[in-house]
């Protein structure tokens, strides 16, 4: 496994089975050194072309932080693209982020680890909305296969001034909790905290990623800084859950983002 670890990326400086021990234990990861300087120029540059219209990504693309009042001089308050790879030059099939993440998966979890969707979000200047404590496992079907894990690469040094990831450790282990949208009609979805609950900041350099399960309860905060806060996130689940999902018509947005609204709309009539 060490020898497969240091050629998915030889500047990782981490061992897998510490990183299998910790993930396993906490329930999430901070990785370092994924992606060099030069290989990170090209997912910053398609992620600037996305924010900025010069790929048209309307279809995939919403306001996250919608049940916020838009502050001024933003054109959204949390931006997310779904499926940003599908608009990505040579798709993720040649995508060195993609082919690097699902080998790590796959170190992490089992062989059977595959892609299953990716987007982007982004925390431009000034942008303070709060992605409140949820697990991303009340987004999802109910799977009889768990194992899931989302990687978050930040296009530049994430830190508490500009949201970075807060992670309650072992969070993991506990069953899932019951979750709410955060406004009436409103997709993103939230939970309370509970007596003892610890959430602590895991800043992370950029070419890095925190990795988290689909059970980990995590936050970002606002960005008060005066440079955006991209991130681009990849997940990956077992390859027959993958199928599964499908089969069950549950493809995160890839057919467009209206089902997604128009599901949280109907939630708040019945």
């Amino acid at each position: 496994l060490i020898h497969f670890y240091k050629r998915i990326c030889t500047n990782m400086l981490e061992k897998i089975e510490d990183l299998k021990e910790n993930l396993e234990k906490n329930g999430h990861l901070v990785i370092n050194n994924i992606l060099n300087k030069d290989e990170l120029k090209f997912y910053d540059k398609f992620c600037e072309d996305l924010l900025k219209n010069n790929i048209d990504a309307r279809r995939h693309r919403h306001d996250l932080g919608n049940h916020e009042k838009l502050k001024d001089g933003l054109s959204e308050n949390i931006c997310q693209v779904m499926w940003p790879s599908i608009y990505m030059e040579g798709g993720r099939d040649n995508s060195l982020l993609h082919s690097r993440v699902v080998d790590i998966a796959k170190a992490l979890l089992g062989e059977d680890m595959a892609f299953d969707f990716d987007m982007i979000i982004s925390k431009e200047a000034g942008s303070m909305t709060e992605t409140p404590w949820h697990q991303d496992e009340s987004y999802w079907p109910d799977l009889p296969d768990k194992r899931a894990l989302s990687f978050w690469f930040p296009m530049v040094d994430a830190g508490v001034h500009n949201g970075c990831m807060w992670f309650i450790s072992g969070s993991h282990k506990t069953p899932l909790r019951v979750h709410r949208p955060v406004k009436a009609g409103k997709h993103v979805m939230m939970t309370d905290l509970e007596d003892g609950d610890q959430g602590k900041p895991h800043p992370v350099n950029a070419g890095g990623c925190t990795v988290h399960t689909g059970r980990t309860l995590h936050y970002t905060g606002g960005n008060s800084s005066s440079m955006p806060r991209r991130v681009y996130i990849i997940n990956c689940r077992p390859a027959d859950m993958v199928k599964e999902e499908r089969r069950q018509n549950f493809d995160h947005g890839l057919a467009g983002l209206e089902s997604i609204e128009l599901k949280a709309k109907n939630a708040e009539e019945n």
